[in-house]
C-alpha cells in the first residue's frame, strides 16, 4: 500500500531543484519546432493548495518556494524563470508582498509549457492522487494522456516516442527498498530502447547505501552523457533527508551553465546552516 502524499512536501527545497531542472530541459527542447513528448512516471496530484491540511502540517514550502518568491533580486535566470512560472498559478501573488497559495506540480508545469504540437504522458499509481490529477488535467485531454498505473513499468511501451524527442521525468517516492534498483533497471531499459532521449531522475540525499551508490551505478552502466546536480540544505550528518539531487541523462548543453548560476543562489536562499552546499558534475 502506497502511503506517500506529496502534498506534505509541495514546494520544498527538493521541488525547487527538481522543477528548476525540469523547466530548463523543457525550454531547451522547445527551441526546435519539432514536437516532443514529456513523460512523467510519478505525476502525483498535479498541483497543491498550500493552505491545505497536507501543506500546513510541516509547511515545507516556507523554506522552499516561498523563499524564492520573497526574494526580489534573484540573480539566476533559471530561478527567475521557475519563480515566474510558479507565480503564474498565483495571480494574486505577482510580487513579494503576497504569499503564494498554490504550488503547481511537475504535470502542471509541463502542461503550461506545452506547445500545440507536443504531448504530455502522465502516470500515477496512488489511488487518492490519481483522481486529483485527473481533475486538474481534464481541460487538456487533447494533449495529455493519464494512466492510473506504475510509471516505471509503463515507460517501456512509450519508448521510443513517435516524434523521437522526449523528456522523461522520474520522481519516485522511494518508499520501498527495491525502488532504487527498480529505477536503475528502468533507466537501463529505457536508454536501450531510446538512447537519445533526455531523462531527469530525482533522488533524496539520505544516509543509505542505496542512495550513495545510485549515481555511481548509473554513471558506470549507461554509457551516455550525464549531468549530476546535488543540493544539500544542511549538515548531512544530521540525519533524515538533508538534500536532494537530479541526475540528467543526455542533458541539454545549456543546463550545466544554468545550474552553475542557480545552485549557489539556492544554497544562499534555502540553506539551513553553514554546512549547506551544492555539487555539479558532468561527463566529459
Amino acid at each position: 500500500m502506497l502511503s506517500y502524499r506529496h502534498g506534505y512536501h509541495a514546494g520544498n527545497h527538493a521541488d525547487v531543484l527538481k522543477h528548476t531542472v525540469q523547466i530548463q530541459c523543457i525550454d531547451y527542447l522547445s527551441r526546435k519546432e519539432t514536437p516532443f513528448w514529456i513523460i512523467d512516471t510519478h505525476a502525483g496530484a498535479g498541483g497543491y493548495e498550500l493552505n491545505s491540511a497536507f501543506a500546513q502540517k510541516n509547511r515545507e514550502y516556507q523554506s522552499g518556494i516561498e523563499r524564492i518568491h520573497q526574494t526580489s533580486n534573484l540573480n539566476s535566470a533559471a530561478l527567475l524563470r521557475y519563480r515566474d512560472l510558479v507565480r503564474s498559478f498565483n495571480p494574486e501573488s505577482t510580487d513579494t508582498t503576497q504569499a503564494l497559495s498554490y504550488y503547481p506540480g511537475s504535470p502542471q508545469l509541463s502542461q503550461a509549457l506545452l506547445r500545440k504540437q507536443d504531448k504530455l504522458k502522465l502516470f500515477e499509481l496512488h489511488s487518492n492522487e490519481a483522481p486529483d490529477l485527473q481533475n486538474r488535467m481534464s481541460r487538456h485531454r487533447r494533449q495529455v494522456q493519464l494512466v492510473h498505473g506504475d510509471g516505471l513499468a509503463g515507460l517501456k511501451a512509450l519508448l521510443p516516442p513517435a516524434p523521437r524527442r522526449a523528456l522523461t521525468l522520474i520522481d519516485p517516492a522511494y518508499e520501498l527498498p527495491d525502488d532504487y534498483a527498480d529505477v536503475i533497471k528502468a533507466l537501463q531499459s529505457a536508454c536501450t530502447r531510446f538512447a537519445t532521449g533526455v531523462y531527469a531522475l530525482w533522488y533524496p540525499v539520505l544516509d543509505k547505501p542505496a542512495v550513495k551508490t545510485l549515481v555511481p551505478q548509473l554513471c558506470d552502466t549507461l554509457g551516455l552523457p550525464w549531468l549530476s546536480a546535488r543540493l544539500d540544505i544542511c549538515d548531512p550528518s544530521l540525519g533524515g533527508m538533508t538534500g536532494s539531487g537530479m541526475f540528467v541523462i543526455n542533458p541539454p548543453w545549456t543546463l550545466q551553465q544554468s545550474l552553475a548560476e542557480a545552485l549557489p543562489e539556492m544554497v544562499s536562499l534555502l540553506g539551513q546552516d553553514n554546512k549547506a552546499s551544492y555539487s555539479l558534475t558532468a561527463s566529459e
